[in-house]
């Protein structure tokens, strides 16, 4: 945040600074309004940058004799922008790209520079997925299959004999060291993936009698993303180890041990080994890996392995934002002052303004629980037919005046008991944004992912309006009511009065899987997107390099099997037969097909008309 309370991005880590805000604005006057996902360039590349610096370092510094060769798994966001920067920003280190499926690896043979730069092929494989890596193969490149399955074995020994190529091939070890945080199980004897020990031998004795024994080049394992415990990390790579420096000693020139995934990011900022969080650093989890390998082939007499880890999630989480305008506010408080005056004042009401009149004499529990039964009893008057809507609603409303009268003492109580805990996520209002939470942050609705929000800007004002937030799309699941707390989950998020002005929310750290895995819910569709680059001569520090559209109506519609020409065909004649029966005139018929045949062109998401107050931008 900068002094004048707006929220601001540092991409390379250093002084050079860009307002969120400045981005939203110019992005805005180009035709891009709110949702938009802004990604931070300098910031992908200087993620590229640092885990090939942290393991070279580490290297040094642990006098590891052999090198670290990093790939991007590009599952964790396969979005040609992000992996054009990743493999231009790679090319200094070789660092080199991961494939799981099918079109992953059509894309990461195109895409792949290089004889230099590992492709790893992990995943299911039909014969065309291996096919396909041997003509790589056979195009120079340091394509290496892993064997996840046994049976895939025969197929790639068969297929290279008919291609008349050479493969490279790995083994996925199934470790027996678990793994921590929602991908626990990705690891140990239930996991999807991997060799047992026995299969493995299985596996040295077919490459033995189809005389490949020198093809074995990798031994690798997953423990799942987002791993919060470094112990966990190195548990793995020493078993690990032990399975590489065993394969060595039979013989087999492997060379290479690729250390998988988890290197997690640490979203609510507590460094811990809570499920959110990790309790190390990229450093760190970088001098735990060399080390640990280390130590243990020296012990075993084997010569150390280049090193190889698959960290999507760590490099491209923190370059890209979601940016969402809050445009409505629904709240409980707007009824909290007022008051109906039933006709004929049933007793339930007379207790409960007797009640709110003597709050101050009854303890905050016994008053809260005498609310609650008195309003659960007139639930029940009024679906029997004994209590009228006026003298509901004035039993609703004392309800919620007696519950925000105990809310604000709750603050100066010591302890404070569990049920009136509960008193503030009640009392919370719901801030409408204009996206969808099953478009662009999937994970928080499926996995209860946390993500960081914070307004980005007004953050030298005190945030006074305890919140939860609700998506446009019409499903009650459709909302965002757990947010980051230290080692815990807070049930609202404290912001702003709208004011009737633009306010916009940050959703940060949205760059790994939420681009990718979003669905149609609603045929919502895509956001509209901006790419920045620092930039010292430009007004406010930065420029944006490239802007992508949103989904339109007709891309969506057309994307669940719809025609565009023929949902205007079939209007019009609505509207045809309409002006023949004088239901509507000739010119406003013209003007509803009109009208009908534009929004086909326009953007999913809602227009909000509400010009935003323009700042000087003077600061450079």
């Amino acid at each position: 945040m900068d002094a004048e309370g707006f929220a601001t991005v540092h991409p390379l880590g250093d002084s050079k600074h860009i307002r969120i805000l400045d981005v939203v604005e110019e992005a805005a006057e180009m035709g891009h309004r709110a949702p938009i996902v802004i990604r931070f360039q300098d910031l992908l590349r200087h993620r590229v940058s640092q885990i090939n610096e942290v393991f070279n370092q580490a290297i040094v510094e642990e006098d590891y004799a052999g090198s670290y060769r990093g790939v991007f798994p590009i599952k964790v966001n396969q979005l040609r922008e992000v992996v054009d920067e990743i493999v231009d920003a790679g090319k200094e280190f070789n660092y080199g790209l991961e494939a799981g499926s099918k079109p992953e690896l059509m894309i990461a043979l195109a895409m792949h520079e290089g004889n230099e730069r590992l492709l790893i092929c992990n995943g299911y494989k039909d014969h065309d997925y291996i096919r396909l890596a041997l003509i790589g193969r056979k195009l120079g490149k340091q394509i290496i299959i892993v064997v996840e399955q046994l049976s895939e074995l025969e197929d790639i020994i068969r297929l290279s004999a008919e291609l008349d190529v050479k493969p490279l091939i790995g083994f996925r070890a199934k470790l027996q060291t678990r793994g921590e945080g929602k991908w626990a199980k990705s690891s140990g004897d239930d996991a999807k993936f991997g060799l047992n020990t026995a299969e493995i031998l299985i596996a040295c004795e077919k490459l033995r009698r189809a005389d490949l024994e020198d093809c074995l080049r990798l031994v690798h394992f997953h423990i799942g993303s987002q791993v919060p415990n470094i112990i966990t990390i190195k548990n793995a790579v020493i078993e690990a180890t032990r399975f590489y420096c065993q394969l060595a000693k039979m013989g087999f020139p492997i060379g290479l041990l690729d250390v998988g995934g988890g290197l997690g990011i640490d979203y609510d900022g507590s460094r811990s080994n809570y499920e959110s969080s990790m309790n190390y650093t990229m450093a760190e989890y970088a001098r735990d890996v060399v080390s640990s390998i280390r130590e243990i082939c020296n012990a075993s007499g084997v010569a150390a392995p280049d090193i190889v880890s698959e960290s999507g999630r760590a490099v491209v989480a923190p370059h890209s934002m979601l940016v969402v305008e809050v445009f409505e506010r629904i709240n409980k408080r707007e009824s909290l002052g007022k008051h109906h005056h039933p006709k004929t004042k049933h007793k339930i009401v007379s207790d409960m303004e007797e009640m709110l009149r003597n709050q101050a004499k009854l303890g905050r529990l016994e008053c809260f629980h005498d609310a609650l039964q008195k309003k659960e009893e007139a639930f029940s008057l009024f679906n029997l037919g004994y209590l009228d809507l006026e003298n509901r609603a004035s039993a609703e409303q004392l309800f919620w005046q007696i519950c925000e009268r105990i809310a604000s003492t709750i603050k100066k109580m010591g302890y404070v008991p569990e049920e009136l805990h509960e008193l503030q996520k009640m009392l919370a209002d719901q801030y409408v944004c204009n996206f969808s939470v099953f478009q662009s942050l999937l994970d928080h609705w499926a996995l209860k992912q946390l993500f960081p929000i914070a307004p980005i800007h007004r953050l030298n004002e005190e945030p006074t309006i305890n919140a939860t937030l609700v998506d446009i799309t019409c499903d009650s699941d459709g909302k965002i009511n757990s947010f980051i707390d230290v080692e815990d989950v807070q049930d609202y998020l404290q912001l702003h009065p709208l004011n009737n002005k633009p306010y916009y929310l940050g959703i940060f750290l949205t760059g790994a899987y939420q681009d990718i895995m979003g669905d149609l819910h609603n045929l919502f569709g895509r956001v509209n997107e901006a790419h920045v680059f620092l930039e010292d001569d430009e007004p406010n520090g930065f420029y944006i390099e490239e802007t992508l559209n949103g989904s339109r109506i007709a891309d969506v519609i057309e994307g669940v099997q719809y025609s565009q020409s023929d949902l205007c065909r079939k209007m019009k004649k609505q509207i045809d037969a309409a002006t023949r029966k004088d239901m509507i005139k000739p010119r406003e018929g013209v003007r509803l097909l009109d009208l009908y045949e534009k929004q086909m062109l326009q953007k999913t998401y809602l227009s909000i008309e509400r010009g935003p107050a323009r700042r000087k931008k003077s600061r450079k």
